[in-house]
Parts: C-alpha cells; sequence; structure tokens
C-alpha cells in the first residue's frame, strides 16, 4: 500500500493575522456605531452630531421628565417581565420535553419551535396583526406578552438544550428509582444541574423582548406603545439626541446584562 501524505490543518501566520484582521473589522462595524452614540447622547446642540461642540445632560433630563418616554419604557419592563417569566418556564419545558422525548417527530417538533427566530420579523408581524385583530389582541399588554414570548422561547430552548447535554441523566433515574414522582425529580434534580442555562436563557428572553420593535410596531399603539416603538417614531418625525440618550441607556442595560451571566457563572465554576 501507498503512503498518503498527512493534510496539515495547522494554521499559518499570514493566515492567522488575515483571521485577526477580519474578526477586528467585524467587530468594529458593530460597536464603532454603539460607541459612537455614547458622546452624540451628551450633546448640546438640538440635533444629533458628532462629535459635539459642547457636553450637557438634557436629554437624559427629557427623558426623565418626559411622560411620554417614561410611560413607554414602563410597558417595556412590564412586557419584558412578563415574556421573561413566561418563555423561561414554556422554553425550559418544551427543552426538556425534547430532550427526554424519542419520537421520530421529535426532530419536527424542534423545527417548528424554532420557526420564530427563523423567519423573518416582518413576516411575522404581519401574521400576528392579523389574527390579533381577529381577537381583539392589538394595541394590547396580552398581545405584546404573547407574540414576544413565541420570539423568545427558541432563544431560551437553546440556553437550556446545552445545558441538558452536559447534564447526567443517571441522575434523574436514581432519584426516580428512589420514589420521586417526575416533578419533584425534575425541580430537584435537574432543575439545579441546570440553572446556569436556565438563567442564561432568563436574559436572553428579557433582551428580546426588550429589544423587539419590528412587532411592536405592528400590535402596540398610544399608551401600550413600547420604548423601541417610540424611539423609531422619533426617529422618523423628529431627530433629537434624546434618543441617542435612551439608546446610550439601553447599552449600558446590556452590559450589565451580560456582566451579570459572567459573575454568576464564574460563581457557579
Amino acid at each position: 500500500m501507498l503512503n498518503t501524505p498527512a493534510t496539515s490543518t495547522q494554521i499559518t501566520h499570514g493566515q492567522r493575522l488575515w483571521l485577526y484582521a477580519t474578526v477586528a473589522l467585524v467587530m468594529a462595524f458593530l460597536v464603532i456605531p454603539c460607541i459612537l452614540v455614547i458622546p452624540m447622547s451628551f450633546s448640546d446642540s438640538q440635533y444629533l452630531e458628532f462629535p459635539p461642540r459642547s457636553l450637557s445632560l438634557r436629554w437624559y433630563e427629557a427623558f426623565f421628565t418626559s411622560t411620554e418616554w417614561i410611560q413607554s419604557a414602563v410597558v417595556s419592563l412590564k412586557v419584558a417581565g412578563l415574556t421573561t417569566v413566561l418563555a423561561t418556564v414554556l422554553g425550559t419545558l418544551a427543552s426538556y420535553g425534547l430532550y427526554k422525548a424519542t419520537s421520530v417527530f421529535t426532530p419536527i417538533t424542534r423545527g417548528l419551535l424554532m420557526l420564530p427566530m427563523m423567519i423573518p420579523l416582518i413576516f411575522v408581524a404581519i401574521g400576528v396583526f392579523f389574527v390579533y385583530a381577529r381577537f381583539g389582541l392589538n394595541n394590547t399588554i396580552t398581545g405584546l406578552v404573547l407574540a414576544h414570548t413565541t420570539l423568545a422561547i427558541p432563544f431560551v430552548m437553546i440556553a437550556v438544550g446545552n445545558g441538558l447535554k452536559s447534564f447526567d441523566p443517571n441522575l434523574e433515574r436514581a432519584a426516580r428509582s428512589l420514589g420521586a414522582s417526575p416533578v419533584t425529580a425534575f425541580l430537584t434534580v435537574t432543575l439545579p444541574q441546570i440553572r446556569i442555562s436556565v438563567f442564561s436563557g432568563m436574559l436572553f428572553a428579557f433582551v428580546t423582548s426588550f429589544d423587539e420593535v419590528v412587532v411592536s410596531l405592528f400590535v402596540s399603539s398610544g399608551a401600550n406603545s413600547t420604548l423601541t416603538k417610540r424611539m423609531f417614531a422619533n426617529i422618523r418625525d423628529q431627530v433629537d439626541p434624546t434618543v441617542a440618550a435612551i439608546s446610550s441607556m439601553l447599552v449600558a442595560l446590556s452590559i450589565v446584562v451580560l456582566i451579570a451571566a459572567q459573575f454568576v457563572k464564574r460563581k457557579d465554576a
């Protein structure tokens, strides 16, 4: 038999440099807009400008003293909180059920549950709008929560599913053999083992709901407008640095959520 030369898969120095350069460009494309909006939010000008000629907190004050902005922020927090609870519970149960299932329809069921993450949001928004119009759910908190929960469940399922991959099922079997019911075994054995994954899914659900704008544009208005929808309307109708101030606070919120997730992971490790 002829010996075939082994194919080298080692990355050369030049390839590594190209890889680092590509990653740096992608990161710059994603991060720079988020960074630029922060100094713009401290501008004293009536319009968005960079760099700001003079610094001021007037646009942060404009946000916190505006009844409309605060009302929208409260709506977003309320909807995101309810969505987080529902999506975390339903997504965790769905992921656990698919983990335990052995049916040939399991992959199909998983795919159907993941559809909201794969279908363009504009299509989801149009479909939700017409369904809600039939049942009177447009412009209601209930409608927003249901729509956002549907969008957030796939993210919870992914996070919890990753946790279940490293879970030892023998621990649950041992609990069942000692007389524990399926519910008791799940709550006392399985859930504590995957709690970090559940917590990560919960954070994803909150951010997904709080940051969502496309569906909210279709199914919310007036007193039930979310913060992101009002920001979109503000940019469309009149551009002022209040939106930049809100965006800066949302960036700070995202950083806090990320730090909290990393802190919990390290504390559990």
